[in-house]
Formats: C-alpha cells, structure tokens, sequence
C-alpha cells in the first residue's frame, strides 16, 4: 500500500492516479481518500487501518496544522487523525507527502 499524505488541494489524488495509472472509474476501486474523516469517532482505528490499507493507495489529507479548536470533539477528531495516519504509514510500503503537486518520498521507493 503507498500511503500519501499533503495539505488540502496539494495534488494528492492526481499524483496517486498517475502512480496506479489508472482512469477515474478503476480508482476509486484501487484506492481510498479522505481517510481522515473515517478516524473521527471511530473506535478502533487499528481495525480501521488495517482495513484501509487493503487499498493499493490510501490518501489522507494533513489537519492539525494550525490553530488548536477550542472544541473538545474538534481536538479528538484531530487527533485521531493524526494517529490514524501513523498507523497506516506504519503499514505502507511508500509513504508520500504531496506539497504543491511535488512528491517527497518519505518511506520506501515509487513503483
């Protein structure tokens, strides 16, 4: 599984679809996005990850960055997210960050 990781609006998806190159229809059946939402009141994000990473890429996009939310529910999901995405780049083979549409490989090598 290659794990990829950036800002909102940093290239993710494109640079995922052009690694598995594949058209729109076979990726979403080839890979999964967002996955940062999916840790936000989940119970057992071991069980989540390990089932997120059946994916051939998994795709979440980095939060946290900024201000703290006064919100208790805010922080939690925040950092389940975080921890979520520990645990699949635990996982990963690859693990790649995409800023500005410029893929840094952290963990591993590109296909």
């Amino acid at each position: 599984m290659i794990f990829i990781t950036g800002p909102l609006f940093s290239g993710k998806r494109a640079f995922a679809r052009m690694l598995l190159d594949c058209g729109e229809e076979s990726f979403a059946a080839r890979a999964v996005w967002d996955v940062q939402d999916l840790a936000a009141g989940c119970e057992d994000l071991e069980a989540l990850a390990e089932a997120l990473s059946e994916k051939d890429a998994v795709i979440a996009t980095e939060i946290g960055g900024g201000v703290v939310p006064m919100d208790p529910a805010e922080r939690s999901a925040r950092e389940a997210a975080g921890r979520l995405s520990c645990l699949l780049a635990q996982r990963a083979e690859t693990v790649v960050r995409v800023f500005c549409g410029i893929p840094a490989v952290l963990k591993g090598t590109l296909p």
